[in-house]
């Protein structure tokens, strides 16, 4: 084993595990510690402050400056109560991290006496270097001012020793530069075409809050073992290393016994989140070796996708206390499952009605209907504008992969809903569906087990699981926020065009559920053929979704089109989410977080094969031809070293294969990098540059199977994969 390898596993064994010390063993008692929520609000405002909140939370109110004041001061008074020395306005820009810059309650007055301030203007805004994060040109580097302001619909939280403000990052011209300002309007808006479908059933509702549960998975890997590979480095990804022996084919890791490291580490990062309001509920292997996950209970959407984001930056700071590394790349390893992050989507009125309840007889439940056929539609129309939310050069790496949903995105609705869908579409609007027998029975002594209105298809990107729909094709690192936007901009768009046509038919003279039944079976007609029941990894779907005119585009730069067709950007005026500006700027950010995480992966195989992978196998291969040498030199015949000299050969064609490729490679990038145009130059890094990823991977793969175990450099797969 090599030097590096062997440092790298020394320091993994022996390892004490930290203690955890929650502040209380009920969770209860400790739960949101951290959090500025309406408790702590109450018990440190005015009540003109605390109803200010309440109300921007609600309806949107703006808070005024003189009223800011006070909620400031309420603020800084309760995070001092609990040591904070420092505040940051914390948002979300297009990096897809989080980006914070801390400040000091410390300021001296007039006479230089120090004293702790926090004023109603520093809570509210902020003034960030707009031209230094991803602008796509709507910031020039001499066009520097942008502007941060509080979103008071999600409240403060405490991180470390700082009171983090959630809040938006427009440029100083007033577009978006984040991805929480473009959620909050897709939000406003939805809401508003909710509620005015709602009335066709409940006078009573005055608001829809889109609610969300984001299932997160994720890898980890001894820190000492990760820092002995760049590449995983650099890239977050092994970007060599042949498979293990065993990996994940015994079906033996998922749902397994979580090994007694991994659990004081889920102990202590669960700890951490609960104190932060993040409702933390779920833990268990996932199917590839050191694959996990970890659930909340479904939240307000911009609430859980902060938690979401906020829950990666701390799970990755919780790991280094216990000598791990939280590996959130969609695909670390080739060979065995990659990571997602399912979106578990639902509409929820103010009344505590879930509007994608189907109920017991769903065909008869017409307000679930409506709701439930506009998805679909909505789905249906804008599918390659999902399809792009979820693009990415390591989602790339996964969709499709017999592991996650595939490119083309479909529905799967469960064939009882399916059928019901059916029987719409072809039947009487007048025809009443019966009541079925929702129990099965089957084992002796077992309870009753409730039968699901659908069964689960986890080879669809989008899937209607209950009351709920799960889009699972996120990717494991990216920000919640983007196809959320999505969904709840076409969504909305949707419901607006449903209530237009249910209208039209009742200003002729229809009834209302006359009206809603006959744009609802036209509905079910028109958006058919994004439903399916079938496997999505199959070839047979692929031949059958061409068909029926669904979309199969496998990578991101011509996804991302969807962007800025004629059809999206209406879209996005319709419904005020996106400006043409924000849309194009959008597009040029992703195209060019594109083409550089490849440059930046070639770079690091260049780099790799040339000073690490080629000289251990020089290194190796000299060791062999001494041998030879040896054997010669005391008079044995060929046939005592035919073994050696094949050896000798087989590192020669690898190396010699992996230096013509590196160096093809780097001529296709130098000509890549010389384009203007950001679509054909990540057109080109896919189709010329990455083309050359995978042939170098086979050859350096090979020689890691032949070069000696003592001299190999990198950490290898059998011991990446399993935790010690």
């Amino acid at each position: 084993m090599s030097t590096i390898r062997f440092q790298a596993l020394q320091s993994v064994l022996g390892r004490t595990i930290p203690e955890v010390k929650a502040p209380s063993s009920k969770i209860s008692d400790f739960y949101g510690a951290n959090v500025f929520d309406k408790v702590k609000m109450k018990d440190y405002m005015s009540k003109e402050a605390f109803q200010a909140i309440l109300s921007a939370g609600v309806s949107g109110t703006p808070i005024e400056r003189e009223i800011a004041e006070h909620i400031a001061s309420a603020m800084k008074s309760w995070a001092m109560s609990k040591g904070v020395t420092h505040y940051t306005h914390w948002f979300q820009p297009l990096t897809g991290t989080t980006a914070e810059k801390h400040d000091s309650f410390f300021e001296p007055d007039s006479n230089g006496v120090a004293v702790e301030k926090f004023s109603g203007d520093a809570l509210v805004q902020q003034e960030p270097d707009a031209s230094s994060f991803p602008n796509g040109g709507i910031r020039s580097t001499f066009e520097a001012r942008g502007y941060t302001a509080w979103d008071p619909s999600s409240p403060a939280f405490i991180f470390g020793k700082t009171l983090c403000i959630p809040t938006v990052f427009v440029s100083y011209t007033g577009e978006a530069l984040d991805y929480k300002a473009p959620l909050l309007k897709a939000l406003s808006v939805l809401d508003k075409a909710a509620v005015d479908v709602c009335h066709y059933f409940d006078k009573g509702i005055s608001k829809v809050n889109a609610s969300l549960g984001i299932e997160q998975e994720y890898f980890l890997v001894d820190l000492a073992l990760f820092n002995a590979r760049p590449d995983m480095l650099l890239t977050g990804r092994a970007l060599f290393g042949h498979s293990s022996a065993k990996n994940q084919q015994l079906e033996d890791h998922y749902f397994g016994s979580i090994p007694e490291r991994v659990v004081a580490y889920m102990q202590d990062f669960e700890t951490e989140a609960l104190l932060l309001g993040i409702p933390l509920k779920t833990r268990h292997n996932e199917v590839a070796p050191s694959q996990f996950e970890c659930a909340p209970i479904y939240e307000e959407i911009n609430l859980a996708i902060d938690h979401n984001q906020l829950l990666m930056d701390l799970m990755d700071k919780i790991a280094k206390r216990h000598h791990f590394k939280v590996l959130l790349h969609e695909k670390p390893y080739a060979g065995v499952n990659g990571s997602g992050k399912h979106n578990n989507w639902s509409l929820i009125t103010d009344t505590g009605k879930n509007l994608l309840a189907p109920g017991k007889t769903p065909k008869n439940n017409l307000m679930f209907l409506t709701f439930f056929v506009n998805t679909v539609k909505a789905v249906h129309e804008h599918a390659d504008l999902l399809r792009a939310s979820i693009a990415s050069v390591n989602n790339d790496h996964r969709l499709g992969a017999n592991e996650a949903p595939p490119a083309i995105i479909s529905i799967f609705l469960g064939s009882q809903l399916n059928d019901v869908l059916d029987e719409i579409e072809t039947s009487r609007i007048s025809k009443k569906a019966k009541e079925e027998n929702t129990m099965w029975h089957s084992i002796p002594k077992i309870p009753s087990i409730l039968l699901d209105n659908t069964d689960r298809n986890r080879t669809s990107p989008f899937a209607f699981t209950g009351n709920k729909f799960e889009l699972r094709a996120v990717g494991s690192s990216s920000n919640s926020s983007n196809p959320m936007t999505v969904l709840n901009m076409i969504m909305a768009d949707q419901l607006i065009k449903f209530k237009a046509d249910v209208d039209k038919l009742i200003k002729k003279g229809d009834k209302k559920d006359v009206a809603l039944l006959t744009v609802i079976k036209k509905y079910i007609k028109e958006s058919k053929n994004i439903r399916f029941e079938g496997n999505g990894y199959s070839d047979e779907w692929a031949e059958e979704a061409e068909k029926r005119g669904l979309a199969n585009i496998k990578t991101t730069p011509k996804a991302l089109d969807a962007l800025i067709t004629d059809k999206s950007v209406k879209l996005f005026q319709d419904t005020g989410v996106f400006s043409v500006r924000e849309a194009h700027a959008r597009h040029e950010i992703l195209l060019e977080d594109y083409y550089k995480k490849l440059q930046i992966e070639a770079r690091v195989i260049g780099e790799l094969v040339t000073n690490v992978v080629i000289p251990a196998a020089i290194k190796y291969q000299t060791s062999m031809i001494e041998n030879v040498k040896g054997l010669k030199d005391i008079g044995l015949g060929e046939d005592a070293y035919d073994a050696q000299m094949m050896i000798i050969k087989q590192i020669s064609e690898h190396v010699n294969f992996i230096k013509k490729n590196v160096v093809a490679m780097v001529d296709e990038r130098k000509l890549a990098n010389v384009l203007e145009d950001s679509r054909e130059k990540a057109i080109t890094y896919d189709e010329k540059v990455k083309s050359y990823f995978e042939p170098i991977r086979y050859h350096v793969d090979k020689l890691e199977l032949l070069v000696d175990d003592n001299i190999w450099p990198l950490p290898k797969f059998r011991e990446l994969l399993f935790i010690k």
